[in-house]
């Protein structure tokens, strides 16, 4: 396929939110949209680095606080929504780190950041989502999902905590949860889209996060200049998101098509078997608004 976000149609009255916007994959997807026409919201952890973001982006953004790892401030991001929501990109995450961690909600970091803060999220802005004429909601994957399995519904427990492991089965929840909204939206007949997307390798403050490998003495002043030699770029990394939240179709899963998926131009993406369980993916679903306290009504 040789579509690029030269082939994004005009966005002009839209309106998308972009978690974790502030540097990476987010902000050159939410730099693309605001070039487009939408009107951007930068949802970020930290603000003043999204304000920087912000600065920089050519078109209309504004930034909002949000903390994936905490249901508190979730709600408060959704209590403080008004209007009509027409593109949610639950692009923000934590890679792998060195040792077991916390959300303040007591789940495990990255299941508890990547997985239930987005599944919450996305349940709070349903009414926004569905008051728009045709919402989309991209959910942000990897090609690590494949190192996810069933054991993704317990949590990823400290007794048997793994960095990698971990971090593989919220990228699946990721991908099951996307899968699941798709089919509850086509039982509901509303007029909501589910995609997912993953980035391929690429050279992005994933890896250096403090929340991440980032913790490891010397990997934040190491792998920068590593990633820039080895990996693809940010901006190219964005285009399967971009292509997710504007022509693919529902239920559908984008990602570069070259070198295991790591690079190369857009295109279906191929879903491990755990990806591709309907039973997983409903217990996953019902798990998660024990967990979190959100349901969906459609």
């Amino acid at each position: 396929m040789t579509w690029t976000p030269a082939d994004l149609p005009d966005l002009t009255g839209r309106t998308a939110v972009v978690t974790g916007a502030n540097s990476g994959i987010g902000e050159h997807t939410a730099r693309e949209l605001a070039a487009h026409g939408a009107t951007v919201v930068l949802a970020c952890r930290n603000e003043e680095s999204a304000r920087a973001a912000a600065a920089g982006i050519d078109g209309s953004t504004r930034v909002e606080k949000l903390d994936l790892s905490s249901l508190a401030s979730v709600r408060a991001f959704a209590d403080r929504w008004e209007g009509p929501l027409d593109l949610l990109v639950n692009n923000a995450g934590v890679m792998t780190p060195p040792r077991y961690r916390e959300t303040e909600d007591g789940f495990e970091l990255q299941y508890g950041t990547n997985h239930l803060g987005h599944f919450a999220l996305t349940g709070l802005l349903l009414p926004a989502l569905l008051a728009a004429p045709e919402a989309r909601v991209v959910t942000v994957s990897s090609i690590a999902h494949h190192g996810g399995s069933a054991a993704v519904l317990e949590g990823n427990p400290k007794a048997t905590y793994r960095p990698s492991p971990a971090y593989g089965n919220s990228k699946l929840a990721n991908l099951l949860f996307a899968a699941e909204l798709q089919k509850r939206a086509t039982a509901a007949a509303v007029a909501l889209t589910s995609t997912a997307a993953h980035p391929g390798v690429s050279a992005t403050g994933l890896v250096t996060s403090p929340d991440g490998l980032g913790a490891i003495p010397g990997v934040r002043t190491v792998s920068p200049l590593f990633l820039r030699l080895l990996f693809q770029s940010a901006k190219a990394g964005a285009n399967p998101t971009l292509y997710a939240a504007t022509a693919a179709e529902p239920g559908s899963y984008t990602g570069p098509q070259r070198l295991r998926e790591s690079r190369g131009p857009v295109g279906p993406a191929k879903l491990s078997r755990a990806g591709r369980d309907d039973e997983l993916a409903l217990r996953l679903w019902d798990l998660s608004e024990q967990q979190t306290g959100v349901t969906y009504s459609f």
